[in-house]
């Protein structure tokens, strides 16, 4: 019995033993002490403020084809809900179309002409035109119209409309008939595939050109490879043009297996999309450039990756619909190459827009890559140690 006791407490004494070595060494580590701390602070960010599901200053118009009193009131009532930001006046159908094509407007009210008769008729119907491509967005905006459009009713009898008795008083309230365009059926599927891209070509860009001179410093030839003749502008460059080609491949990959498993197709041109993809790729590889100058190990450069990826496809819109992020979080998505990635290729693969319509996201993208490549070449220095 002694003997397996000892046997025992020997077990337990090397267990131990190791645990404290192992612990030692990971009070040292700066990057298991940055992850530790960083990880939660960062999450609690997120989750605490970025994390909503009530929609913020959505776009919306109005085509009012009555122009009385009755379809002015149901605007105001509509604004006054605080969802929504001022309004903004179309005055077709087409124009209406045109601007939910280009992702300027979530929502359009159209307003007959014969509004204010149909309201005395007990007959009312008002139309709201949708932008499906975020679902839940869609649907939150559709069930607060709804709602708005019952308080409406309710207070119908503003002395310029008949008076009914309570008993015909339903019968007058205006009736909401929605249209969901681009995406129908709120496809959830949908939202998510149209960002695929996105996903795809961050974790792979970042992936690939965090760890290309981390290697070179921890291989000891990081001052060689800034002493060639070439300067740190071409050595970027070169670095990168093999993983363009990586990125455009698992692109590829990723919508031919979209459109064959779940029969989900670009509706826009795959040659504009091909195109106004390049940007993106370049920022994106761009960022993880610059996080492989400033990691000192491949550790520290896949840790600053995670906390770049993460917060990326949460404020960027991809994962959860830009109007529900509040303000103040919302400005510090669009810091980040995936929020205006997301934008061109949902208006491209859900939408069928042209490159007119993304020209915006575009050169905002190439004025990220710029700005990385300064930032690059200010830390791409030769130095000892």
């Amino acid at each position: 019995m002694s003997e397996l006791a000892g046997r025992a407490r020997r077990f337990v004494s090397n267990v131990l033993a190791i645990a404290y070595k192992e612990a030692s060494l990971m009070r040292h580590d700066a990057t298991v002490v940055q992850n530790v701390i960083l990880q939660p602070i960062i999450l609690l960010i997120v989750m605490g403020f970025a994390l909503r599901f009530t929609p913020q200053d959505v776009r919306w118009a109005v085509l009012d084809r009555s122009s009385t009193a009755a379809s002015r009131q149901l605007v105001a009532d509509v604004q006054a809900s605080g969802y929504f930001a001022p309004v903004e006046t179309v005055t077709s159908y087409a124009e209406a179309r045109r601007l939910l094509q280009r992702g300027a407007l979530t929502a359009v009210l159209v307003i007959p002409e014969g509004f204010r008769r149909d309201l005395a008729s007990g007959q009312p119907e008002v139309q709201l035109l949708l932008d499906g491509t975020d679902p839940l967005t869609a649907a939150r905006v559709a069930g607060y119209v709804q709602q708005i459009a019952a308080h409406f009713r309710a207070g119908a009898d503003d002395g310029q409309r008949p008076v009914k008795p309570p008993s015909q008083r339903r019968a007058a309230l205006p009736e909401l008939r929605q249209e969901f365009r681009y995406n129908p059926t709120l496809s959830d599927k949908n939202f998510y595939l149209s960002a695929l891209a996105g996903f795809l070509l961050t974790n792979i860009c970042l992936a690939a050109a965090s760890l290309g001179l981390v290697a070179e410093k921890e291989n000891g030839t990081y001052e060689q490879l800034l002493a060639q003749p070439a300067t740190a502008l071409q050595i970027v460059l070169g670095k990168l043009l093999p993983n363009v080609v990586i990125g455009y491949v698992a692109l590829a990959l990723g919508m031919v297996g979209a459109g064959l498993i779940h029969g989900y197709w670009p509706k826009g041109n795959v040659l504009v999309f091909a195109v106004a993809t390049l940007p993106f790729i370049l920022a994106t590889l761009g960022i993880g450039v610059f996080v492989s100058v400033l990691a000192r190990t491949s550790a520290q450069a896949v840790f600053i990756s995670v906390f770049f990826i993460m917060p990326s496809f949460v404020l960027s819109g991809s994962m959860l619909p830009y109007a529900l992020i509040p303000h103040g979080v919302r400005e510090v998505g669009a810091l980040f190459p995936l929020r205006w990635y997301q934008i061109l290729s949902r208006r491209i693969i859900e939408r069928g827009a042209g490159f007119d319509a993304v020209i915006v996201p575009v050169i905002v993208l190439l004025g990220l890559f710029l700005a990385i490549l300064v930032g690059i070449r200010w830390r791409m220095k030769p130095r000892l140690g």
